[in-house]
């Protein structure tokens, strides 16, 4: 059997020097050039065959086996955020209001730590490893761009696998849930028009700003009265554009926000009821409405015999509590593009700070994460692909 754990813990210093470069210099979506770069260089150096310009600044490794058999799709992301951050170690971005504030740093460290491991079996391997670092996963467009130039083809993943270090969980403790484990993500806008004049003389008017308020109310009964209580969904209304001054009603009022749902019969009762509701309530109070959803990333759902098979696995290299089977979050990632039918795993590996005074969570200027956590997720990682292409480890 490979101990995946006392390799990978040899690998430590590596893995934090490269997660510290990374966040040093992190990139905004699409821009990754840097990171693609050095992400090209260490593949090719491992043997990999290795494709660039995927998906704009995506990049492929594929490692192939001596042996036939499965292919296994190992994903990480690159970009970073803009954020400007404000810890003060040394490794801190250089890079005003750009940084790594959810851990892709870590990720696209870890999957460059399993390419190594794995490459030094190639001639073991039956099948082959698909390595596929993303870029753009924050504005989810990475994902959709890399699978239009072709990141599922030739070959085809039989498997997907692949984690999120997460600042939710302690670090030793492991999310593998069946099922939907992260939202799928929508952004809507809905316009109101009514009858602009003067705020003395509302009688003369038709007000879109009452009729938005009545609204955004009532939106909120679609998650409290229409949604099955053991079902999740979210409606939030994130920005309001009313008017241009303290004694004009205006013409229009607009509203954006975002709905999160964990299944697609939900995300479609969402909007049948968002739209009766905001059609509904402008007729009565004699405005219009016009209601826009765009859908943007689909829910990240664990295939549950994947995910028992892998648990499986990391049982035999966790601590007896540290598989957590019912972490999911409101919160999306457009790695849920590669697992549509491709039957996967996407697990959570914490990493909250050890005795850290003060949280602070994903997208937050002082974000950080124990790097301890970067040889375990080496190590867990490479473990569940060899679960698929290396008989008998």
């Amino acid at each position: 059997m490979i101990d995946f754990k006392v390799e990978a813990a040899a690998l430590r210093d590596e893995l934090i020097a490269r997660r510290r470069d990374f966040h040093q210099h992190p990139e905004l979506a699409f821009e990754e050039t840097r990171t693609a770069g050095i992400v090209a260089q260490e593949l090719a150096r491992l043997g990999l065959e290795v494709q660039t310009g995927v998906g704009r600044t995506g990049v492929i490794g594929l490692l192939e086996g001596e042996l036939d058999g499965p292919t296994v799709l190992v994903r990480a992301d690159m970009d970073a955020l803009p954020i400007l951050e404000e810890n003060t170690f040394e490794y801190a971005s250089a890079k005003p209001g750009v940084m790594h504030a959810c851990g892709h740093d870590g990720h696209t460290a870890i999957a460059l730590g399993v390419a190594k491991l794995l490459s030094q079996r190639r001639d073991r391997i039956a099948g082959r490893v698909k390595f596929v670092f993303q870029p753009a996963e924050e504005i989810v467009g990475g994902a959709k761009a890399m699978i239009a130039d072709g990141a599922l083809r030739d070959p085809r993943p039989d498997v997907s696998v692949g984690l999120h270090l997460w600042n939710g969980m302690p670090f030793g403790k492991v999310g593998a849930a069946d099922g939907p484990v992260m939202a799928g993500s929508s952004i809507f806008t809905l316009k109101i028009t009514g009858k602009g004049g003067h705020a003395a003389s509302p009688h003369q008017t038709i007000d879109p700003v009452v009729c938005a308020a009545q609204i955004i109310t009532a939106m909120q009964t679609i998650v409290s009265r229409n949604a099955d209580p053991l079902d999740s969904a979210v409606i939030s209304v994130t920005r309001l554009d009313a008017g241009t001054a303290f004694n004009i009603i205006p013409q229009s009022v607009e509203m954006r926000g975002t709905i999160r749902t964990f299944t697609l019969d939900m995300r479609d009762l969402v909007e049948r009821r968002m739209n009766e509701i905001s059609q509904g309530i402008s007729a009565a109070m004699s405005c219009a409405a016009e209601l826009s959803i765009e859908h943007h990333v689909l829910p990240v759902i664990n295939h549950p015999e994947v995910s028992a098979r892998l648990r499986a696995v990391f049982s035999r290299m966790l601590d007896a509590d540290a598989l957590v089977l019912d972490e999911r979050t409101m919160g999306s990632e457009d790695v849920g593009l590669f697992m549509t039918d491709i039957p996967g795993l996407y697990f959570f590996l914490g990493a909250a700070v050890p005795n850290q005074e003060t949280y602070y969570g994903h997208h937050h200027p002082r974000f950080d994460f124990c790097e301890d956590s970067l040889p375990l997720g080496a190590a867990l990682l490479a473990a569940a692909v060899a679960e698929y292409v290396l008989p008998g480890a």
